[in-house]
């Protein structure tokens, strides 16, 4: 917990010097650019696939707890789930996306806070949907056009996006609205949960994670969509999912659990970072790079959300 702490701190005050420097060069944000997707693309495969990457091992606790012995079976498993988000993309481009927003804004609002929930309720997973929904409104409401370039490369239909297109004389979409709406409640939530509910003991420690939609709002200021996503999702997000992992691995040495977890860990992500280059080097057949680099990026991670958030269900569901 020690490290979160101090990992919320350091993020808060980057976040403030970076809003700072933003203010003194005039509110000019910052641009994509061919070598800038390039960079996040390879910031992704590494430090954000990375707290993913040991799903084998909580695979080899489901089948324990299930008596399953031929282990196989969960590679197998796994691949055709993943493959199966990937053919449903293809089919069906504006449902899947839109499940997939939903399911990883829950993701991203759960993993990110209940590591500081003492009890866990049932009715907290609204609260994690509705905190998480911050990862798609902060960029709709500051680079509306570019997010909505996104939506549309990965295939969303003109009237999904219609919902959410600023710049039609209507002011903030009906739809945009509901998400500010849903969004303002899962903070103010939050805050009931954190003052009554929390494993923190000393009262400063929560408010670094109370105020932890600021980096979320300062990055989607300043940068564009998949710059302020990847930072968040490789420095934020990753991060804290990691420590976690490294604390389960060795609660008692930090150090000697970052050393098993990066062990355990660099595998799955060698395999995963060579598909995903070889799956955009495929694209640029048919796509411009950029275009291949979003649709590998986001439809991958769907590919492989889907799996890994079942599996961290079902451990949840069968450990207790």
């Amino acid at each position: 917990m020690d490290v979160l702490i101090k990992h919320a701190k350091i993020v808060l005050i980057i976040s403030f010097v970076i809003f700072a420097i933003f203010i003194f060069q005039g509110f000019r944000s910052i641009q994509s650019n061919s070598l800038i997707n390039i960079i996040c693309f390879l910031l992704i495969l590494s430090l954000g696939t990375f707290h993913g990457s040991l799903d084998h091992l909580k695979g080899e606790k489901i089948f324990k707890i299930f008596k399953i012995k031929n282990f196989f079976i969960f590679y197998i498993t796994y691949i055709l789930l993943a493959s199966c988000i990937i053919i449903l993309w293809f089919l069906f481009p504006t449902f899947t996306l839109f499940v997939f927003l939903i399911v990883a804004c829950h993701h991203f609002g759960k993993e990110d806070i209940y590591f500081i929930i003492k009890k866990k309720e049932s009715w907290h997973n609204l609260i994690f949907l509705s905190k998480g929904f911050l990862i798609i409104l902060a960029p709709l409401l500051n680079h509306n056009k570019e997010t909505i370039d996104i939506f549309l490369t990965l295939g969303a239909d003109a009237f999904f996006v219609l919902h959410y297109m600023e710049g039609l004389g209507l002011g903030v979409p009906s739809n945009t609205l509901t998400l500010i709406y849903i969004t303002i409640f899962g903070h103010v939530a939050f805050l009931f949960i954190s003052v009554n509910n929390s494993k923190l003991k000393k009262e400063n420690e929560k408010y670094y994670f109370l105020l932890d939609f600021i980096p979320i709002c300062v990055l989607n200021s300043i940068f564009t969509p998949l710059i302020a996503f990847t930072l968040y999702f490789c420095f934020i997000h990753s991060f804290r999912h990691s420590v976690s992992l490294i604390n389960l691995l060795d609660k008692n040495n930090f150090k000697n659990g970052f050393n098993k977890f990066t062990k355990k860990a660099l595998p799955l992500t060698l395999i995963t970072a060579i598909l995903f280059i070889v799956t955009v080097y495929f694209l640029t057949n048919y796509y411009v790079l950029d275009d291949a680099i979003l649709k590998v990026i986001f439809i991958g991670l769907a590919s492989l959300t889907f799996p890994h958030i079942l599996l961290e269900y079902l451990l949840e569901k069968n450990e207790k």
